[in-house]
């Protein structure tokens, strides 16, 4: 097992050009030992690059990374102390099993009789040990990515990379190899950046996700946080399901917005941005949190169902509102519960703890 568990990753204004194109951006993050940390974002957001910066291919145009309070901006990737697995494994094609683990052991001069033992430590770990013998190709792609973490875990790393590790594997098998890497990673109690645009993944594995857009961080927070309050607009669009209705700021009372919405319908929100009265809004709510109502009513905004979509336990309707907008909501469904029909006129209930109001911009 791991000798040194836990050290702390920090990295301190890192930017970084390619020629005139900024790639990553003024980036701040502390990630605490043991803590497991997802990078979020859409593809060119400057994740990878970001991960490459951290285990030393790529130098850095200004910033540094430390390692424990210590700077190792100055050392090449086999001298910091980080451990990468990349999407296509890298596993060596002509070697076994064994050898692919021994592999950096033997690069970084372990003596011969502890090498042996320290592989089918790792090998074990992995639930892979009566595979020692196989070359790669005789391996399904979980059985590879095991081999890659227990070869990337054997030198003991400060800290383990996973670039968007679970990308070539098909869902069922993607979900079991999430599970097994959060099992190793809580045994092994290794610092883990996670990189990755799958946000299932990222809401599943983290302890915090650090969402990235054009190359900086939008929000760090717990997965609950980002999905239930998200900081700014893309946060609140690239995490989950949301929907947005454009509206006009009225006014603020102990904390909580009235919001007129297209269509007339009023709405009140809690945790606002401040705004002035007239200001041009964006309000967002999550599909799970309306309801669909018979009656008008306070916070409710009138439309007719368009469509219906029985998702097993759960029903989606989609609502047409007077002003407009298209609606999705998100209901459970009851057992031998009737459902409500495309055409039948609605009222969407929406409650203020499950509003959010952006500027519009």
């Amino acid at each position: 097992m791991a000798s040194h568990r836990g050290h702390r990753l920090r990295l301190e204004d890192i930017s970084h050009r390619f020629g005139e194109f900024v790639a990553v951006r003024d980036i701040n993050l502390d990630v605490a030992g043991g803590e497991l940390v997802a990078l979020l974002g859409p593809s060119g957001c400057g994740k990878s690059t970001l991960l490459r910066i951290i285990s030393g291919f790529i130098r850095q145009s200004q910033g540094r990374v430390l390692f424990d309070n210590e700077a190792v901006d100055h050392l090449p990737p086999s001298r910091r102390g980080a451990g990468i697995v990349f999407q296509n494994y890298a596993l060596f094609p002509h070697m076994t099993v064994a050898q692919n683990v021994a592999y950096g052991l033997e690069a970084q001069k372990w003596p011969r009789q502890r090498i042996g033992p320290r592989v089918a430590e790792m090998l074990a770990l992995v639930h892979m040990a009566e595979f020692a013998e196989r070359k790669p190709r005789q391996l399904s792609g979980g059985q590879q990515q095991r081999i890659a973490l227990a070869r990337c875990l054997a030198i003991d790393p400060k800290v383990l990379l996973l670039d968007e590790p679970f990308g070539a594997l098909d869902k069922n098998l993607r979900l079991d190899m999430q599970i097994e890497v959060k099992r190793l990673q809580r045994e092994y109690g290794i610092t883990t950046i996670l990189v990755t645009h799958d946000q299932e993944e990222a809401l599943s594995m983290a302890d915090r996700i650090a969402v990235m857009a054009y190359g900086s961080i939008e929000q760090v927070s717990s997965p609950t946080e980002i999905y239930d309050r998200p900081q700014t607009l893309f946060v609140n669009q690239f995490v989950g399901t949301a929907n947005v209705v454009a509206g006009e700021f009225v006014s603020a009372d102990h904390g909580v917005a009235t919001v007129r919405v297209t269509g007339g319908a009023v709405l009140k929100a809690r945790e606002t941005p401040p705004l002035l009265s007239g200001a041009q809004v964006l309000v967002s709510v999550r599909p799970e949190q309306l309801r669909l109502e018979s009656a008008p009513g306070d916070g409710r905004i009138a439309g007719v169902v368009k469509a219906v979509m029985p998702l097993g336990p759960h029903v989606v309707y989609e609502v047409e509102t007077a002003g407009g907008a298209s609606l999705k909501v998100s209901e459970p469904r009851a057992a031998a519960a009737a459902l409500r029909r495309p055409g039948e006129s609605v009222h969407v209930a929406a409650s203020e703890a499950a509003c959010r109001v952006f500027p519009k911009s």
